[in-house]
């Protein structure tokens, strides 16, 4: 299934559905209110089940809305954190180092190590849905993109084996990690991070999430992010270092609830790493393409 959330624009009403490839199904209508009409609380409450046995019993086009009809919001609007995974794929990390602003070159990214995953909390409340205008906020002049994939759990984890990982995954969604880099490189330089990531609209997330049983190979899902129209990274979760279950059993050191995400890190080809940085602007649309997951689009206001 590809679970989301949205807003019937005609009511005003926040509510739970699923894509059915057309239109937009109101599950929690559709069951009466038996379904939660919080994303977090179907994950909490194992509704996922009983969200496939309403529509399988619902008429074909109840409570059905054309996308024009709702606004999308993020899948999870607001997790109850995002943990995201730094230079999980190695042609990224190389990027990396060829970055000439000075602010890059001390930190000494050819050290990083792989002996687990790395990475860093990003706040909750930076979360956008796809087609929300991002503004770029005034503090920076370096905004740049990074297509990712955004592991969304669905059973409270706590230190599990990665044989048993996927088991507590609830689906994946598309994620755009919206960077300030002049902020970011700053704060690199204090061996801290935070404002470089955690801006208000620099997590897009969505569009919605696509459940297990309807992606063959979590670790073989193309990726390709345009800018524009131009095709600006072009990779596949197999590139990756850490694979998903890896990721989410190192991250359940940290216990994991039902909603939160984890972030698999982004390939090479942001504007960063080019001889010619033109960096994102108001007008740019940001399309995020990931096998069997959608488009998550980002237009810059």
């Amino acid at each position: 299934m590809k679970l989301a959330t949205f807003r019937i624009k005609s009511t005003g009403k926040q509510t739970v559905g699923v894509f059915d490839g057309r239109n937009y199904r109101d599950v929690v209508a559709l069951a009466g209110g038996s379904v939660p009409d919080s994303m977090i609380e179907v994950l909490r409450t194992g509704a996922v089940e009983h969200v496939r046995a309403v529509l399988a019993s619902a008429a074909p086009d109840a409570c059905s809305y054309a996308p024009d009809a709702i606004e999308l919001l993020s899948p999870v609007p607001r997790p109850g954190k995002i943990i995201h995974t730094s230079c999980n794929f190695r042609s990224h990390l190389d990027e990396l180092t060829t970055w000439e602003a000075p602010e890059w070159k001390e930190h000494d990214w050819d050290q990083f190590h792989y002996e687990h995953p790395t990475g860093f909390l990003e706040a909750p409340s930076c979360v956008v849905g796809s087609g929300e205008a991002v503004t770029p906020p005034p503090f920076t002049r370096q905004l740049d993109y990074e297509i990712e994939v955004g592991i969304i759990i669905g059973k409270k984890a706590l230190r599990v084996r990665v044989e048993d990982a996927l088991e507590h995954v609830a689906g994946l969604t598309i994620f755009n990690d919206l960077s300030a880099r002049d902020i970011q490189a700053r704060e690199h330089a204090n061996n801290v991070i935070l404002l470089g990531k955690s801006f208000d609209g620099s997590c897009p997330l969505g569009p919605w999430m696509v459940t297990l049983d309807e992606i063959d190979d979590v670790n073989n899902l193309d990726m390709k992010l345009y800018l524009n129209g131009e095709l600006r990274q072009n990779s596949s979760t197999k590139n990756m270092h850490y694979k998903i279950a890896e990721l989410v059993a190192w991250w359940s050191n940290i216990t994991l609830e039902p909603g939160d995400v984890i972030t698999t890190g982004s390939p090479p080809g942001v504007i960063s790493g080019m001889k010619v940085r033109n960096w994102l602007k108001a007008g740019d649309l940001i399309e995020a393409h990931v096998q069997s997951l959608g488009c998550l689009v980002t237009p810059i206001a």
